[in-house]
């Protein structure tokens, strides 16, 4: 996990009393908010989606033509158009869906480069705030080249490891992980991130800085993996990757939970921090 090395702050090990389980809200929460987001962006997007829908069954096709023709209460996308100036920002999305946005930013911390910030709206305690992209590694996989001089290498409970680095080998890593796993058109995952052009709003959580003794952290991290139910034609959001071929581990996920209510303007601060040497 990213440690901003300039900083005198005090970096400490990643805890989680037993009791708790690293679950601030429950998956299923976790899961409806990812699957709210994900739909969102995928309806915004529909004008593009159509070699994917020819893939899907008549159900799930029907489900998408039937909530386009329904108004949702947050994301007001009343019909299907092909124009591209009805088509909104992933940003936009996010606000329209979750009543809030993130974005990476210079960072108010002297020295620590980039930052994520509430940019929009209000950021209510428990709700699912960003998301930590990357490489997933089981503990036994090779990661040693990748992880040389690599701050930004998050270790889950059991060992699990996302690499979020956007750059050099990582990225290359990424890539290649992500072109192995496509179905034709399906993508199992998102490589936008990777970019300027982020596809996935939420997909910024290895730019949240650590916090400090006069910094207190508003987020905290919650591992997710996510369940074989999951729809299909979504995957194309998930900001993770599996380094492996082995499709036994569901697919690790690591979010971001707000703390306390988080206002427009402020910056996102974490804690339990674990470095990997």
């Amino acid at each position: 996990m990213r440690v901003k090395m300039m900083q005198p702050l005090k970096k400490t090990v990643r805890y989680v009393p037993e009791e708790s389980k690293d679950k601030v809200i429950s998956d299923e929460d976790v899961l409806g908010t990812l699957l709210k987001v994900f739909q969102a962006l995928f309806i915004n997007d529909f004008n593009k989606q159509s070699d994917i829908l020819t893939m899907l069954p008549e159900t799930v096709k029907s489900k998408y033509h039937d909530l386009l023709s329904v108004q949702h209460p947050r994301v007001k996308l009343l019909e299907y158009r092909h124009q591209q100036q009805n088509i909104f920002k992933p940003e936009e999305i996010l606000y329209k869906t979750l009543g809030f946005s993130v974005a990476r930013a210079t960072s108010s911390l002297i020295s620590a480069g980039k930052g994520v910030f509430v940019t929009r709206g209000l950021v209510p305690k428990g709700a699912v705030v960003a998301m930590y992209p990357g490489t997933v590694y089981q503990k036994y996989e090779p990661i040693f080249f990748q992880s040389i001089g690599n701050p930004f290498i998050f270790r889950c409970l059991d060992g699990v490891l996302v690499d979020g680095n956007d750059k050099g080998i990582s990225k290359v890593v990424y890539r290649s992980c992500n072109g192995r796993d496509r179905l034709g058109p399906l993508k199992m995952s998102d490589s936008t991130w990777l970019t300027s052009e982020i596809c996935n709003p939420l997909a910024v959580g290895q730019y949240v800085n650590n916090c400090s003794n006069d910094r207190a952290a508003n987020v905290c991290y919650q591992e997710f993996d996510v369940p074989a139910v999951f729809p299909i034609e979504l995957k194309q959001y998930l900001p993770n990757i599996a380094y492996s071929c082995d499709k036994q581990s569901p697919l690790r996920c690591v979010i971001l939970v707000a703390l306390r209510d988080i206002k427009q303007g402020e910056e996102l601060f974490s804690n339990y921090y674990t470095i990997v040497s």
